[in-house]
């Protein structure tokens, strides 16, 4: 599934085509992704100026005069921009005509990922109202997500840390690929329990957790199934993994073999002597 890392860099690589286009024509050739798609998208989007694409968590916000376009890529998903008479394959299943002889094409293979459609403010929408803060995002020169918040959270809190920063309630974009590769750094255990934590180790997971993440969008994500940017490419910060996906190999630390278990459903991968 995309990540924070996989659709910050989708984010970048579609804003310069999007910004103050022109929307001519909206095409949806699968009604129902996740959820059905909105009533009359066409009437509410045709003429209407791009006014910025946002990211708010894995949901990319596409700001209109009229409300927000509230794209997810789901499990599979990737929005690309190409020329507007690209003809469309199987799995092509919403596009954007633009005044700028552009489309923007969300393929779907899984049809887990969602277009909807908000008119208020779209941090009301009930998916973002209630997410918890961004890891990369500033107020005022302080990071909304740091060493005192997470200390707070964590107090008295019994589940596994790894499980805990992958709540998006506590903090968003922190998906299974960064997570692990975020404790692994940080030094920490997948298992521990949050409320374990002392303050100078939330601090430097804080600190790991922004560093793994930044890097990752600068690597352009990790491919590794189907994402690609939005020119087609794929990410590359598989290659530099420490963790994720290594299980037997050695530990490029210590040379011990990566573990690999199941936490919430999900592998997680760590080293047994460098993470404690």
């Amino acid at each position: 599934m995309p990540e924070l890392p996989e659709v910050e860099t989708t984010r970048r690589g579609l804003a310069p085509h999007l910004k103050n286009a022109m929307i001519t024509g909206v095409v949806v050739r699968c009604a129902r992704l996740r959820w059905p798609f909105p009533e009359n998208l066409q009437e509410t989007l045709c003429g209407q100026p791009v006014l910025a694409l946002k990211r708010r968590a894995k949901y990319l916000l596409l700001e209109f005069n009229n409300g927000t376009l509230i794209l997810h890529l789901g499990m599979s998903g990737s929005l690309r921009i190409l020329p507007a008479a690209t003809p469309p394959e199987k799995h092509d299943h919403f596009d954007l005509l633009l005044d700028n002889g552009q489309l923007m094409r969300l393929r779907d293979p899984r049809r887990f990922g969602a277009v909807l459609w908000h008119e208020g403010e779209s941090n009301t929408h009930p998916l973002l109202a209630k997410l918890g803060p961004e890891p990369l995002t500033e107020t005022d020169g302080v990071y909304d997500f740091d060493a005192d918040y997470l200390y707070r959270a964590t107090r008295e809190r019994n589940v596994a840390i790894k499980q805990f920063i992958m709540d998006n309630h506590v903090v968003v974009g922190v998906g299974n690929i960064y997570a692990s590769e975020a404790l692994f750094r940080a030094g920490i255990a997948p298992k521990l329990k949050a409320g374990k934590l002392s303050r100078a180790r939330c601090a430097s997971l804080v600190e790991v957790i922004r560093e793994t993440l930044t890097e990752a969008i600068l690597a352009g994500g990790s491919t590794l199934r189907d994402f690609v940017n939005a020119s087609g490419n794929p990410g590359y910060f598989q290659q530099q993994h420490w963790v994720y996906g290594r299980s037997g190999e050695p530990c490029r630390h210590c040379g011990t073999p990566i573990m690999q278990i199941k936490q919430g459903q999900r592998s997680s991968f760590y080293c047994s002597i460098c993470q404690k």
